[in-house]
């Protein structure tokens, strides 16, 4: 880019072409730039993050289907994301069940009751 701007009233010139200005630096004009960056996707490497054992091998197994994301393109993470998403919102799900045979009755939703209102502390005697 230069400064070089036409008088009003004349038309439009080029700058000749031979030129260069300090803002544009002289770059081959045929052929790669030897340190051009690649726009092409990177291949699919692991993250290398480790996964602590939780103990229930459901979860583990869950855990373990993510080291298969390291080998798939970003557009595959989706799909064992929400697998192993889908799973450990069963296994959480499963904590909740009641046993079979359990007969106390399953709480209400919503939020939890208050408890009872405490009766007036009268222990104290509030003379001045």
């Amino acid at each position: 880019m230069s400064d070089w701007t036409p008088e009003a009233g004349t038309p439009p010139v080029s700058p000749p072409e031979d030129v260069s200005t300090p803002d544009e630096p002289d770059l081959p004009q045929e052929g790669p730039v030897a340190d051009a960056p690649s726009f092409e996707p990177a291949e699919p490497a692991p993250l290398g993050v480790e996964r602590t054992p939780t103990g229930r091998a459901e979860v583990d197994a869950l855990l373990e289907r993510l080291a298969d994301a390291d080998h798939l393109p970003a557009d595959g993470h989706t799909a064992v994301y929400e697998d192993v998403h889908r799973g450990l919102k069963d296994a959480l799900t499963s904590l909740d069940a009641r046993p079979a045979g359990d007969a106390r009755p399953a709480a209400a939703p919503g939020p939890p009751r208050p408890g009872p209102t405490p009766a007036y502390d009268n222990t104290h005697d509030h003379r001045s």
